[in-house]
């Protein structure tokens, strides 16, 4: 499993702008219309998360549950995909949202076409079939060279490996003691390509390591303009960010790219 993976997705020059969970900042998130929002003000991609629901699809949202998007509150791994169809995500962010839907993993990669997309895997307990599910839609996408899957929980990150050796994966972190003896273990068993540390974590001295050691840096979440010019500096592979537009402008300023 120590194989390198494939290498990250990256731009020539300049760090990729991914929006966070789409344009979250301006439309829902994880919904067609803020990935399409994303792309619209400019974003190479955007970052998402998915969950396998109780009938087996990999669908798009953020929490276990859906009351913080949707009001009504249901378990996202034990209800069928009609029943969280139905539900309306797009009415808390405004009314002209109204109507949105959670998306599938199949519907996003079509909507989003040549767009890179960080699939971060979530589950509650340990789903490993979920890796398994997304490696299949990768696929059945012809995705596989604009994908990079992520995680926390790296028992999930080592079945995807193993079902989808061809896309790359990125590892999570955030701010926490045991980070560092973690994440360099997984990164060397796991092959990573690349890692996602909270951008507060992403100093000079760590990013001239990871770099040296062949991991892209994708840095989370990156909305203040004075870390966009930090990361940007540092070397930074893709800044994912709540408003892509602007930090988008941001980058093409400070690069000219």
């Amino acid at each position: 499993m120590s194989t390198p993976n494939r290498r990250a997705p990256r731009a020539a020059g300049r760090p990729l702008v991914l929006g966070h969970r789409g344009a979250s900042a301006d439309a829902p998130e994880n919904t067609l219309a803020a990935f399409r929002l994303a792309l619209a003000q400019g974003a190479d991609g955007v970052e998402l998360d998915v969950w396998r629901c109780r009938t087996g699809e990999v669908v798009v949202v953020h929490d276990e549950d859906t009351g913080r998007v949707a009001g009504p509150r249901f378990r996202v791994d034990a209800t069928p995909l009609p029943e969280l169809r139905a539900l309306d995500v797009g009415a808390w962010k405004g009314e002209r949202f109204r109507g949105e839907r959670i998306p599938t993993l199949p519907e996003v990669l079509e909507a989003l076409p040549g767009a890179v997309v960080n699939v971060e895997l979530k589950s509650r307990g340990r789903d490993l079939r979920l890796a398994e599910a997304v490696a299949r839609d990768v696929r059945r996408a012809g995705a596989e060279g604009r994908v990079i899957a992520s995680s926390f929980d790296y028992r999930l990150v080592a079945a995807f490996r193993l079902a989808a050796p061809e896309v790359p994966v990125g590892l999570l972190f955030e701010p926490g003691h045991r980070w560092r003896l973690r994440t360099a273990l997984a990164a060397r068993l796991l092959g990573a390509a690349a890692v996602h540390p909270d951008a507060s974590l992403v100093t000079p001295a760590r990013a001239e390591a990871w770099r040296a050691r062949g991991l892209a840096v994708n840095a989370w979440t990156v909305d203040a303009p004075e870390e966009v010019a930090r990361l940007t500096g540092l070397g930074a592979a893709a800044l994912i960010s709540n408003l892509p537009g602007r930090t988008r402008a941001q980058v093409r300023a400070l690069t000219g790219r």
